[in-house]
C-alpha cells in the first residue's frame, strides 16, 4: 500500500468501438474480441504500444466462463506492454465508470500512475448453458473411476436435459424485467408516454447531429465493418415513435415502447487515466478530471424503484463535494429508459422526495434540459451494459476540454438496484 496527499487524477482521452445493435455488425464477435480492438485503438492513439500502464480494470455483465481472465487477456492483445497487470470488476450497467473510480482512488493515492478504465458486453454472443440436471450428469460420469462408473449416469439422459437456458434479464429478488421494473416507476411518477418520446428524439437528433459535426471521429474506431453507432435514427420524430406500442406493459395502460427504451447493444469503451506529472513525460494533453465518484443501493424489493439508486448517489455525492445542480456544466444521465431518466429528475425537483428520502431541507431542483446529454444518451447510442461508464466519461472528458473549462455530472443506473455516479472538472 502507498498513501500520500491525494493528487488530481486526469483523464487523458478514451476510444470505443460502435455501437451496435445486438445480432447486427458483432453478432460473431466475443466481449475479447470488441475490449481487445478498443484497448488497440486507444494504444494506437496515445502512442502506447509496447508501454507498461501501471494497472487496467475492465469487465462484462454477460460473459462465459472461458472469461474468467477477461482483461489480462485483452491487454496481452491491445499492443500495451505484457508487464500491464489487469483485473476484472462487474458492477451491471455501472461496472466501467465503477473501474475509473476504482483506478482513479489508486492515481490519487499515489499507488499508481497511469492506469486503463473500461468496459465491454455483449448479447450477440451470450452463454447458453444447459439444465442443472444435464450438469450434473457431466460431472458424475467425469468423476467416475471405472468406464462403468463413467457410463452409468448416461443411462438418466432425458429429451428434457437438452433445453438450452439463455441468460435472463429478470431480477431474481423480484422476478421482473428492468422494462417492467420501470413500468412501475413511470406509474408512481406519472412519467407520460409524451415526455418519454420527447426525451427520445432529442436523444436521436443530438447523436446524430455529434457524429455529422466530428464529435466521435477521433474517439470511436471502426470495427468489424461498423463505422458509426448503428441504432442512431436521425431521421425519427414524435410521430414516428408515437405509432410504437408498449412492450412491457401491454394492458393499455403501459407508456414504455422500444423506441423511448435502449436497444439490446453490443460494444466496448475505455479511458485513459493518469496523474498529470505521467501526462507531462508523456507530452499527453490532459482533457479532464474525475474529482467524485459515488455509489448507492436501494430497497427496489419493498421500496423504491429498481433504477433510482442514482437519485440517492448523486444527493450524497453533491454533499461531499458541497455543490449544487447550479454548479454544474453538463449533466450526462445514463438512458436506461427515458421513464427512468424522467423518474430521476422528477424525485430531485421533489420536495417531498429529497426532504423524506434524501434528508435535504430543499429539493436539488431542475436540470437545464439544454446542458442534458448535449451529444446524445443511450436511448440513441446503444448500451452495451458494462461499457456505457467508459463511454459517457470519454465523451464528457472531451466536451470539458472542447469547452476550455467546466464541471459535468455523471448518473448511470443498474441492475440490482444500484447507481454510479461521478463528477468531471476542468
Amino acid at each position: 500500500m502507498n498513501y500520500q496527499p491525494p493528487r488530481r487524477v486526469a483523464i487523458i482521452g478514451s476510444s470505443r468501438i460502435p455501437f451496435c445493435r445486438a445480432h447486427t455488425s458483432y453478432a460473431e464477435e466475443s466481449n475479447q474480441d470488441m475490449m481487445t480492438a478498443s484497448l488497440k485503438h486507444l494504444v494506437t492513439r496515445y502512442g502506447l504500444d509496447g508501454v507498461k500502464i501501471d494497472d487496467a480494470a475492465l469487465g462484462a455483465v454477460i460473459k462465459h466462463s472461458r472469461d474468467f481472465n477477461l482483461a489480462r487477456e485483452c491487454v496481452l492483445g491491445s499492443g500495451l506492454s505484457p508487464e500491464t497487470p489487469a483485473f476484472d470488476v462487474q458492477r451491471a450497467c455501472g461496472t466501467s465508470l465503477e473501474t475509473a473510480i476504482l483506478l482513479g482512488n489508486k492515481i490519487a493515492l499515489g499507488q499508481i500512475d497511469s492506469a486503463i478504465a473500461a468496459g465491454v458486453d455483449t448479447i450477440s454472443d451470450a452463454p447458453i448453458v444447459y439444465p442443472d440436471g444435464y450438469r450434473r450428469l457431466l460431472l458424475r460420469s467425469a468423476r467416475g473411476r471405472s468406464l462403468g462408473d463413467k457410463l452409468k449416469p448416461w443411462l438418466g439422459l432425458r429429451p428434457r436435459h437438452f433445453k438450452p437456458s439463455f441468460p435472463g434479464v429478470e431480477e431474481p429478488r423480484t422476478g421482473l424485467s428492468m422494462g417492467e421494473s420501470t413500468e412501475l416507476t413511470a406509474k408512481e411518477w406519472s412519467i407520460t408516454r409524451a415526455a418519454q418520446d420527447e426525451l427520445a428524439l432529442a436523444s436521436h437528433h443530438r447523436a446524430a447531429a455529434a457524429w455529422e459535426e466530428g464529435f466521435f471521429d477521433d474517439i470511436v474506431a471502426p470495427h468489424a465493418g461498423a463505422t458509426i453507432d448503428n441504432n442512431i435514427r436521425k431521421d425519427t420524430s414524435l410521430e414516428k415513435l408515437s405509432s410504437l406500442k408498449p412492450v412491457f406493459d401491454r394492458s393499455g395502460n403501459g407508456t414504455m415502447t422500444a423506441g423511448n427504451s435502449t436497444p439490446l447493444t453490443d460494444g466496448a469503451a475505455s479511458v485513459l487515466l493518469a496523474s498529470e506529472e505521467w501526462a507531462r513525460e508523456r507530452n499527453l494533453p490532459v482533457q479532464a478530471y474525475l474529482r467524485y465518484g459515488k455509489a448507492a443501493a436501494v430497497d427496489f424489493v419493498s421500496r423504491d424503484g429498481l433504477l433510482m439508486a442514482p437519485a440517492f448517489a448523486v444527493s450524497e455525492m453533491l454533499k461531499d463535494a458541497d455543490l449544487t445542480f447550479a454548479d454544474f456544466d453538463l449533466f450526462e444521465i445514463h438512458e436506461a429508459f427515458a421513464a427512468q431518466t424522467l423518474a430521476t429528475l422528477a424525485a430531485w425537483e421533489s420536495a417531498e422526495f429529497c426532504r423524506d428520502r434524501l434528508g435535504r431541507s430543499t429539493p436539488l431542483g431542475s436540470i437545464d434540459r439544454d446542458k442534458l446529454n448535449t451529444r446524445g444518451g443511450s436511448l440513441a447510442i446503444g448500451h452495451p451494459f458494462a461499457a456505457t461508464g467508459a463511454r459517457i466519461v470519454g465523451s464528457l472528458a472531451k466536451m470539458l476540454a472542447e469547452r476550455g473549462s467546466g464541471r459535468g455530472l455523471i448518473s448511470v443506473c443498474t441492475a440490482g438496484g444500484m447507481g454510479v455516479t461521478a463528477i468531471l472538472e476542468r
